[in-house]
């Protein structure tokens, strides 16, 4: 009798057609997040369950599912996920860890460019009707010459740095790990204290993982740190900015704008998460762009996320170790 593996989210049908040569698939054919009761009715006798960013996988949900050997993340961030439970229960967890990295990075440049040249704003106005022709209006705040500060420079920031190259701007960052210095001449990057990147900085951008020391990492206290105006841009993890801190600068004017491609309402994990966005920055569209947490939505990225999977599941199945394991559950101890 073949496999069985439960798909939790929409995923291209090439993926579905691929594995089902050697597993019995169920798909989730909409583009609907399943609840979840509805993946546990489908996965209690499943041998592999893929996952996706909207999934949470604890020691309930695992003892729920005894035949249980894969849990194939198609993703990067798998904190929602307890690696340790399944260690001991002999879970296999892997992820996809490289493949997000450009399309994040392309977003980020996106939403900077966007929020500081109000292009929403001017898309508006156009539709409005109400456009004769230039006017002096919509004035924002271009790149060159100015100051962007990251916070982290891991694969995202490194990938970003590279793609600002010819915008003529000054590079700082703070990371508890320095890079090499060959790769900080190369991107024109210098390493600075929190404090200094934060007062020096025209644009913020984080771009660090969600744990207990990165929670709300960006918050009333941080903000009070940075030069008056200045821009901030969150497409790493929604917990990492207190959203609410964000809504009084903005309203106070100490931020000029603020960009976001992620949401604290998404830390699944997050005991005590909000519900939902705040909503005076919902309605704050004059100092605000948001994007529906789209970082990877890149079609042929997102097929190449899903087809990794596979490769995941297909090489634990041909009893091989796949090649995203995050976790040894033969050792009984994570990677």
């Amino acid at each position: 009798m073949k496999p069985k593996v439960v798909i939790t989210s929409w995923v291209h049908p090439a993926v579905i057609s691929r594995l089902s040569e050697h597993c019995i698939v169920v798909p989730n054919e909409t583009r609907e997040r399943l609840s979840r009761e509805e993946i546990l009715r489908r996965a209690y006798d499943a041998d592999v369950i893929m996952t996706f960013m909207t999934d949470s996988i604890d020691k309930s949900f695992i003892e729920a599912c005894p035949r249980l050997r894969l849990v194939a993340c198609a993703l990067k961030g798998y904190d929602n996920y307890d690696v340790e439970a399944c260690t001991k229960r002999g879970i296999w967890i892997t992820n996809v860890p490289d493949l997000l990295t450009i399309p994040t990075a392309e977003l980020a440049i996106g939403l900077l460019i966007g929020l500081t040249r109000k292009i929403m704003q001017g898309d508006k106005f156009i539709r409005s009707g109400k456009f004769e022709g230039w006017r002096p209006e919509l004035y924002g705040a271009g790149l060159t010459g100015r100051t962007l500060g990251f916070i982290g420079m891991g694969a995202v920031g490194q990938a970003i740095a590279a793609r600002l190259q010819g915008y003529e701007m000054k590079l700082n960052y703070f990371d508890i790990k320095p890079l090499l210095p060959e790769y900080e001449a190369r991107w024109g990057l210098r390493r600075v204290d929190m404090g200094q990147l934060l007062a020096e900085s025209d644009y913020v951008v984080p771009m660090v993982p969600y744990n207990a020391d990165t929670l709300h990492l960006i918050n009333a206290e941080s903000i009070v740190a940075m030069r008056t105006g200045a821009y901030l841009v969150n497409a790493c993890r929604g917990s990492v900015v207190d959203e609410a801190a964000v809504a009084d600068a903005l309203a106070s004017g100490k931020l000029a704008g603020y960009a976001a491609d992620v949401f604290e309402m998404e830390e699944w994990s997050r005991p005590g998460r909000p519900s939902g966005i705040p909503a005076r920055l919902l309605m704050n569209t004059e100092q605000t762009l948001f994007t529906p947490h789209i970082g990877s939505a890149v079609d042929s990225v997102r097929l190449a996320i899903e087809m990794e999977a596979a490769t995941n599941i297909l090489q634990l199945l041909g009893d091989e170790i796949p090649q995203g394991a995050i976790n040894r559950p033969l050792e009984g101890v994570p990677v």
